[in-house]
């Protein structure tokens, strides 16, 4: 059974750093491997993905602050997001495969103004 597990996520002042952490039962460097972003009512959306060694960041407003990277030894992929902002609360999924993949039971992020 395909596993993801994020972790990390939790509660922060805007301004401040977390990194979530996507541990996952499939190959990370086989398979595509994103984050997404979902806020209460409304669509899930793709944040970050990386596939092969092309890493790309979503939205304009998270480029320069957010960054997506992966090891390949532990089979983890990590979000990196700095300089968080309360725009960027919700909750974050680890997604393998792309839509029709895998995906984990995500985890909190919720940026205090």
């Amino acid at each position: 059974q395909v596993q993801l597990v994020e972790s990390g996520g939790g509660l922060v002042q805007a301004g401040g750093s977390l990194n979530l952490s996507c541990a996952s039962s499939l190959n990370v460097v086989n398979n595509v491997m994103g984050w997404y972003r979902q806020a209460p009512g409304k669509r899930r959306e793709l944040v970050a993905r990386i596939s092969g060694d092309i890493r790309t960041i979503y939205g304009d407003s998270r480029k320069g602050r957010f960054t997506i990277s992966r090891d390949n030894a532990k089979n983890t992929v990590y979000l990196q997001m700095n300089s968080l902002k309360p725009e960027d609360t919700g909750v974050y999924f680890c997604n393998a495969g792309g839509d029709f993949g895998a995906w984990g039971q995500g985890t909190q992020v919720t940026v205090s103004s």
